[in-house]
């Protein structure tokens, strides 16, 4: 009898020295996928105005690239007919992309002090910047019709813009292209 009850006791023994270990490489292996299933996304609270549509306060570009995101930053006005047609594709982007890429608009009638320091020479125009802070260097810009912003002195390259409106289809190409995951 204490034979069979050594036996048992081993058999227990066995199994918990097993069981044990799957249980917490399975909790570790949970929790890693959990985590991992929110990578390439930012937690965003809708209390967060780096994501918020319209800009009313100067752009910290430094803070924005510091999210790993592509950036779009729409200068134009509410009363532009081709911004008028833009905005609800901004608007849509903005919603739909919420944690994925930056969406943001500039009226630059109403807030022409936020636009100083970029290429605007008419609006619509968008800046872009991809995911990884730098400006968006487009495989071929003249297709894309985008325009490339170096320093005269450096050579550096600093801005990338597009002049005139964007369709959704055309602004998804180039999120894509920026790094959109």
């Amino acid at each position: 009898m204490s034979d069979k009850n050594s036996m048992e006791t081993t058999k227990k023994n066995i199994a918990v020295k097993i069981i044990i270990p799957v249980l917490i490489l399975c909790v570790v292996v949970g929790i890693w996928v959990i985590k991992n299933s929110k990578e390439g996304t930012v937690s965003v609270g809708s209390d967060n105005p780096d994501f918020t549509l319209h800009v009313t306060e100067p752009i910290d570009l430094e803070k924005l690239k510091s999210y790993g995101l592509p950036i779009v930053i729409d200068f134009g006005a509410d009363s532009c007919i081709p911004c008028k047609e833009m905005a609800p594709v901004l608007r849509e982007l903005n919603a739909e992309l919420q944690g994925k890429a930056i969406i943001r608009f500039v009226d630059v009638w109403k807030y022409k002090s936020l636009s100083e320091g970029y290429p605007i020479n008419l609006i619509p125009t968008q800046i872009f910047i991809d995911a990884n802070g730098k400006p968006f260097n487009p495989k071929d810009p003249e297709a894309m019709q985008m325009s490339l912003y170096s320093t005269r002195d450096t050579n550096e390259h600093v801005f990338t813009t597009h002049e005139g409106g964007l369709t959704k289809e055309q602004l998804m190409n180039i999120l894509k292209e920026m790094g959109l995951k």
